[in-house]
């Protein structure tokens, strides 16, 4: 290289815009169209598939080039695009009469409607025993490790690649193979880490973004976009597209591995992206689009887990900590010589976080317990600290970083974690760690820089992937942020107890109380969406077929169980809860009209948030098993009751009785399988379940420790979850729309079974008609109060049958996906017009405003 160029390293990627290259992968088309539906782009290789030379494509609408049934589709997909990071998907879609199937992915970008297309798959497979193996084989792991392993196993289950891969991000960027599933004889790459520059900032955001990445073949040409530049000469954004061309970077980078194609899946915790499943192959390879996004669904499922894992574990070492904070003031309540034993404080103090030695220093003296920096190099730091934030705990894992000299007592003393207890002068305790020598196996050296190469002064990839040792010296096992907060409370209980600062200690433990209230409220927020991004996933990845619709309404029901055990859990702080709640949430939430045939009695008993979540999963099998086969379905009872043992364990029974005669079932679903083993592996108790020919009965032990007693019960009724804040509900007078008759007109099944569910749950009757002829021959027979009509009807509109209605005096509003922006004919342009999807909200507000009902309170939706 000449002096002319500047020197090239890796960070030098970040400048790529990987999200506007201009065009696509070979194995599908695009067509990009305005928001009336005319076409303004399309890929080069669109007349391989539609026949059509992209310049006679141009400014012609959508609907003179594919079947008019699929624009409507189309349409219909688009009503439900409430997020711009959203991405639709419809499978086995015909563009030519008799032509083979095609799978599509629509979204919107820049104000344009973007289509992708690629052949799909008639096979759909198993997709009930895929998601039900899914759920069981991860949820079974006991560590993390193993959880990674399982995670990689799936993918590669699904996916067929040679090589899955479970890549975690460090804070600085760079990324570490935690676990691996490949073929035999290809190497392993677990362990190795990659530089930060290997996965740049701007890819990174995009996995936030899109999370599904595929590369089908590293050498295969990029199809360009026609034409390459908008009138405002910008290039189409590819942010969210599904067959986004490749960085000519980056392809060198993966030949340079020897990869022919890969594929990567954002795995999102906290709302951070914790890290990717990175999937390599050494051909080309593409997986259908189904299975694509039932890939995308396992991840989702995996990101749940995981965050629930690691919030449990943080909560529980949170929990530990204050107890040990309680400890500390209470020993000095009662003893205020214990100040000054400083191993004393040091022993409690690093029961709670790791160390290996504590420095106090207080009003310029100070005292050593453990191993410690030498006096004067303690001084040093304490005027060092001096300059940090002031009043916050500072945490390094390299004093170097604070002061000159630090690696001459770096083996006693390389990190610290200092935790300010006055005002000024500032007073510290400061707890140490000593070096951690780390052996780091990069694959390949992250600071060697590049030479500069064919794609200019950006970047040449790294042509080496062998594996390069680093040895880090200096440097102590790093204090995490779980830590840090355990050390703020700390501060709170070590100003109140050291310097008797009551209005300083108040204010801070106040501040760590609302820490600790905003994190059970995201706790409980952010499992919530995640649950109700997995039900999204599985809908709209499902294919057609009844058993796997029956299939999704089941696990529906058993995410909403657990939606409400977290709800009642993080209600308590992550404490135990009652039992008591847990069965009525349950009556209430599936058997609500038969919640007087439903008596329990015992008495009152919490349970740790371990035991809840399981038994809230049980109880809910139970109580919908019941409502189908059992009591419940008839006029019958269910008798629940529970009491402790000698040895603090808790029994619980449950008997149905005056129900249809009960059979034993001719195999075991995966509800019996919750119902007979969660207590016994979860939770290391018992269960029996006896299917009586007059009722089933059950039995669970579940053992002391996960068990405790309410001190302050008063013997009411216990309060049932209430909806999470921020739901779109509607409340209103029970029965309001009684004796109501409602005619819906709505050509598609799945929207239609929404508004019937809202409807009826008004309290209202329906009769559903999805053409305009079958809403006549209703209208000719039947009389009705109330019609809600979907303006597009496949290849027809409902207007006819709002003249008629129009005729008839029957009050109506019409349905679009369009919302006000609906065209309307003259004479109905003053109706009202309800945007989709259907919600309570929405239905709600429009019928109270068509009817003048006033005894209704519509809560708008989040």
């Amino acid at each position: 290289m000449t002096d002319a160029y500047p020197q090239v390293t890796l960070s030098n990627c970040d400048r790529e815009p990987i999200h506007l290259l201009g065009a696509i992968q070979p194995f599908g088309f695009l067509i990009a169209l305005t928001t009336d539906w005319l076409i303004t782009r399309v890929s080069a290789n669109i007349e391989h598939y539609l026949g059509h030379a992209p310049e006679a494509l141009f400014g012609r609408p959508l609907a003179e080039v594919v079947p008019a049934s699929l624009v409507h589709d189309l349409r219909n997909r688009l009503a439900v695009l409430t997020s711009p990071d959203l991405v639709e998907r419809l499978f086995g879609c015909t563009l030519t009469e008799g032509g083979e199937p095609f799978d599509i992915a629509i979204h919107l970008s820049g104000g344009q409607i973007v289509l992708e297309v690629e052949p799909g798959s008639t096979h759909h497979g198993d997709v009930t025993g895929t998601v039900r193996s899914l759920i069981v084989r991860l949820d079974a792991q006991r560590d993390l490790p193993s959880f990674y392993r399982e995670g990689a196993r799936q993918i590669r289950a699904l996916l067929g690649y040679d090589r899955v891969m479970v890549y975690k991000f460090a804070t600085d960027g760079s990324g570490e193979v935690v676990a691996e599933a490949a073929k035999p004889g290809i190497g392993s790459f677990k362990g190795l880490r990659y530089p930060a520059s290997d996965i740049p900032v701007q890819a990174r955001q995009l996995y936030l973004r899109n999370l599904l990445r595929v590369i089908r073949d590293v050498n295969a040409p990029p199809v360009p976009i026609i034409p390459a530049l908008d009138e405002n000469r910008r290039p189409l954004d590819l942010s969210l597209s599904v067959l986004r061309s490749v960085s000519p970077i980056h392809l060198e980078y993966l030949k340079n591995m020897g990869v022919g194609a890969s594929l990567s899946i954002s795995i999102i915790v906290d709302g951070q992206l914790w890290g990717l499943f990175a999937c390599h192959h050494y051909a080309p390879r593409t997986p259908s689009f189904e299975r694509r996004s039932l890939s995308e669904m396992f991840a989702q499922m995996f990101s749940m887990r995981l965050e629930n894992r690691e919030r449990r574990e943080m909560a529980d070492y949170e929990r530990r900590a204050r107890d040990i904070s309680d400890q500390l003031l209470g020993a000095v309540a009662s003893d205020e010589t214990l100040l000054n034993d400083p191993d004393w404080l040091g022993d409690i103090l690093t029961h709670a976080i790791p160390a290996d030695g504590v420095g106090v220093w207080i009003n310029s003296s100070y005292a050593f317990s453990g191993v410690c920096p030498p006096t004067e190099d303690f001084r040093r730091i304490v005027r060092a600290l001096n300059g940090t934030a002031a009043g916050k705990v500072y945490a390094t894992d390299h004093i170097g970083s604070l002061i000159d000299g630090a690696e001459t007592f770096a083996p006693a003393a390389a990190g610290l974690l200092a935790i300010p207890i006055s005002r000024s002068p500032r007073d510290y305790v400061v707890l140490f760690r000593g070096e951690l020598r780390e052996s780091v196996r990069w694959a390949g050296d992250p600071h060697k820089p590049t030479t500069y190469g064919p794609n200019g002064p950006r970047l040449t990839p790294r042509e080496s992937f062998a594996e390069w040792r680093e040895t880090v010296e200096g440097k102590s096992k790093p204090f995490t942020p779980a830590e840090v907060r355990v050390a703020e409370t700390l501060r709170a209980t070590l100003i109140e107890v050291v310097l008797r600062l009551s209005d300083e200690a108040t204010t801070q433990r106040h501040q760590a109380h609302a820490r600790q209230e905003v994190l059970i409220a995201e706790l409980n927020h952010r499992v919530r969406n995640i649950l109700g991004v997995i039900r999204g996933l599985i809908r709209q990845s499902q294919p057609d077929e009844e058993v796997v619709k029956d299939f999704v309404r089941v696990v529906d029901g058993r995410i909403h169980a657990l939606a409400r055990a977290h709800n009642q859990i993080t209600d308590d702080h992550w404490g135990p809860a009652p039992l008591e709640a847990l069965i009525d949430a349950e009556s209430a939430a599936f058997a609500a009209d038969k919640e007087s045939s439903i008596l329990s009695d015992g008495p009152p008993v919490l349970l740790n948030p371990q035991a809840y979540s399981t038994m809230a999963l049980v109880v809910h099998e139970l109580v919908t098993n019941s409502t189908k086969y059992g009591s419940l379905s008839g006029s019958g009872l269910v008798n629940i009751t529970w009491h402790r043992t000698g040895n603090g364990d808790l029994i619980l029974r449950w008997n149905e009785s005056g129900g249809p005669q009960v059979l034993p079932p001719r195999r075991k679903g995966f509800g019996t399988t919750i119902i007979e083993r969660s207590v016994p592996y979860d939770l290391g108790g018992t269960a029996r379940i006896d299917y009586h020919a007059t009722g089933v009965s059950a039995e669970f032990c579940i053992p002391g420790r996960h068990v405790s007693e309410r001190r302050d019960y008063s013997g009411k009724k216990l309060r049932l979850p209430q909806p999470h804040h921020g739901q779109d509900h509607f409340t209103h007078v029970p029965g309001f729309m009684n004796g109501k008759h409602v005619l819906l007109v709505e050509d598609s099944l799945i929207i239609s079974l929404d508004a019937e569910d809202i409807l009826i749950r008004f309290g209202a009757t329906i009769a559903t008609a999805s053409t305009v002829d079958a809403a006549w021959d209703l209208l000719a027979d039947q009389t009705f109060d109330l019609a809600i009509l979907d303006i597009n009807l496949g290849d027809r509109t409902s207007f006819l049958v709002a003249n008629r209605l129009d005729e008839l005096g029957v009050p109506f509003f019409f349905a679009s996906g369009y919302g006000e922006q609906a065209q309307l004919p003259a004479q109905h342009r003053s109706r009202m017009v309800v945007q989709k999807p259907y919600t309570s909200a929405n239905i709600g507000r429009a019928i109270v405003e068509l009817l003048g009902l006033v005894t209704v309170d519509v809560t708008s939706p989040a």
